[in-house]
């Protein structure tokens, strides 16, 4: 909600730049999902191998 009245701020202020950002939108999110992806999968590979680094504590009955 509010960025959507910030876009509506900067239309009336200068509206070629908010048409200008309202078409660009896809493209960027485009640009960026492939980065989404790699940190996604950074992210389940680091919660992989705590998982196996803590594996032997929780199988002798650790606790945190």
């Amino acid at each position: 909600m509010f960025g959507f009245l910030l876009w509506c701020l900067l239309f009336v202020l200068c509206w070629p730049l908010a048409l200008l950002a309202l078409v660009m939108w896809p493209i960027v999110w485009l640009l960026c999902l492939p980065f989404r992806l790699v940190g996604i999968t950074f992210e389940a590979l680091f919660e992989l191998l705590r998982a196996i680094l803590f594996l032997p504590a929780r199988i002798l009955g650790s606790r945190r």
